[in-house]
């Protein structure tokens, strides 16, 4: 008889850490600009995608790009030794941006550029389409595809759902995600909620919470109603944390992954 094992977890946050140790910046081909109090406050065809220890990627405009006119330097007690902090302040809201004084080694190319805080401007755009969360990352893949596997969810020993023709999505850096349909699901178990996120490589994502006897499991589930064009397999379907879940793949336990999701 051969013996099922399981798999070890994998430490995923960890390993994709690793690969962006130090300082990465090149040359991003693609027109970006962003947002802020209903106003244009850069536009850029020479925008810089920089990489920074444990950071995501972040944009950084050359400052002839940026419409400095709307942006004010704060005082210098409120700045760093290397770095000149600036704020936009419109409809009672405040944004921030920094440049470096004098940037030398790996981050020399940055004279002359400024970045902006993400998630304090309102909208961002590549060329004509919005992104969330953070630059796309041109070495982050995402892959849907179709598989016959046999996909097993339990929580606590009830089976959730239970899928003999999943959707597989493989993202750099983070565990497999199993995405089935939601006529396999036990949806009687699950509460929709209110929360929603955002992934600059999916869409804009829904949540359920899963009761099991007397445990609710907060916003355990979810799925992509209406997915980027470039991951049009997964919409609708559903997925479960698999750091938070027995999961079964042809009948072997997954083990959990380490996650900034456990």
């Amino acid at each position: 008889m051969t013996e099922t094992l399981s798999r070890p977890a994998i430490p995923a946050a960890e390993e994709r850490a690793r690969l962006k140790e130090g300082v990465h910046i090149e040359r991003s081909p693609r027109r970006i600009r962003t947002f802020f109090g209903g106003k244009l406050i850069a536009d850029s065809d020479y925008v810089l995608l920089v990489y920074e220890s444990k950071r995501p990627p972040a944009y950084w405009f050359p400052i002839g790009d940026v419409r400095m006119e709307y942006l004010e330097r704060k005082e210098q007690s409120e700045q760093a030794a290397d770095n000149i902090r600036w704020r936009l302040t419109g409809k009672g809201r405040i944004a921030q941006a920094r440049t470096y004084t004098e940037p030398t080694g790996d981050r020399a190319a940055l004279e002359g550029h400024l970045t902006f805080y993400w998630d304090q401007m309102d909208a961002w755009f590549e060329e004509d389409e919005q992104v969330f969360v953070h630059p796309r990352d041109p070495y982050t893949r995402v892959d849907t595809v179709h598989s016959s596997r046999h996909v097993r969810v339990e929580i606590d020993g009830v089976t959730m759902g239970e899928a003999r023709r999943p959707i597989l999505l493989f993202e750099t850096g983070l565990p497999t995600r199993y995405y089935i349909p939601k006529l396999d699901v036990r949806m009687d178990l699950l509460e929709p909620t209110e929360s929603v996120t955002r992934c600059p490589y999916k869409g804009v994502a829904r949540y359920w919470s899963a009761r099991v006897g007397d445990k609710l499991l907060k916003d355990i589930v979810w799925s992509y109603p209406a997915p980027i064009p470039e991951c049009p397999k997964i919409e609708n379907l559903l997925s479960f944390y698999n750091e938070r879940v027995d999961l079964y793949v042809d009948g072997v336990p997954q083990g959990q992954p380490i996650t900034p999701f456990s």
